[in-house]
């Protein structure tokens, strides 16, 4: 199985995909930004994609809900992974010698208690952990240090400088299982659904309230604009059903309210918690 990530090889993405799927034998498809693994999957390129969508730190990442609904591809599963950020540089450097780090924004944003311990260091945004270490073994970059997991300065031959510099130790990252919506399980214990409302009082309350009588936990409310010029927002939902509560009745009780409804995936609940 074929499973397209964001990053580099020894990123959180990998490591995530890997845990998933309980197998170190799934063939790991490298990209660069998330619109490139979406593509992966609907070019037929990867089978799945294992995307993030949001950490108990930094927040959701809103361009990523836009970008599952506009594909229409659908979620298909979640994992959630805790994230254990590690500075890391050539073998032979020491915190004295490094003038710069490198990483992604979110993972410098996690470790600023940490980095705000160093103020002379530079601190430079990159697309990806993984490839932050990886750019500094190709090339050999003295001076520089990288915040990725303890897989990627394994796989790259650094040296760990310092271990778990993450600010807040329940750092943990949901991750979504990403495919066709023929894939889909119906039965499943979560769904994810979308809708626009009126721009009138309490129509987003009358939702919820539909919601609560079917007795339907609410796990997650986001809103993401519509980019149409008008102001309208697109509110992205998590729902836990109650056993016996189909998702073609979740669809008929809210469709009469909203506008643009769409379910976005089916799947069970991310259970379990892993160290990194």
């Amino acid at each position: 199985m074929k499973i397209a990530i964001q990053g580099e090889k020894g990123c959180f993405h990998e490591m995530a995909a890997r845990q998933y799927f309980s197998n170190d034998t799934v063939d790991i498809v490298p990209c660069s930004t998330f619109d490139l693994v979406l593509r992966s999957v609907t070019e037929g390129a990867a089978d799945l994609a294992m995307m993030a969508i949001e950490n108990a730190r930094s927040g959701a990442i809103l361009y990523n809900y836009s970008l599952i609904r506009e594909s229409g591809l659908k979620m298909l599963g979640e994992h959630n992974l805790r994230i254990s950020q590690n500075l890391m540089a050539l073998p032979g450097q020491t915190m004295h010698d490094i003038r710069q780090i490198r990483s992604h924004p979110i993972a410098l944003a996690q470790c600023m208690t940490f980095l705000n311990q160093h103020p002379s260091i530079t601190l430079v945004e990159s697309e990806d952990t993984a490839g932050s270490a990886k750019l500094i073994a190709e090339h050999k970059l003295k001076k520089i240090a990288a915040i990725a997991s303890a897989s990627a300065a394994e796989i790259y031959d650094l040296e760990i400088l310092a271990r778990n510099i993450e600010t807040y130790p329940k750092n943990y990252t949901r991750f979504l299982v990403i495919g066709s919506e023929d894939k889909i399980i119906r039965d499943g214990n979560k769904v994810s659904v979308c809708f626009t409302t009126g721009h009138k009082p309490g129509s987003l309350a009358t939702v919820l309230v539909i919601l609560a009588h079917m007795d339907i936990n609410l796990t997650k409310i986001q809103s993401v604009p519509r980019l149409n010029g008008e102001w309208e927002y697109m509110f992205y939902l998590d729902l836990e059903l109650p056993v016996g509560c189909p998702v073609d009745a979740v669809e008929s009780a809210l469709r009469p309210y909203t506008s643009n409804m769409e379910v976005l995936g089916v799947y069970n609940k991310g259970e379990k918690l892993y160290e990194s």
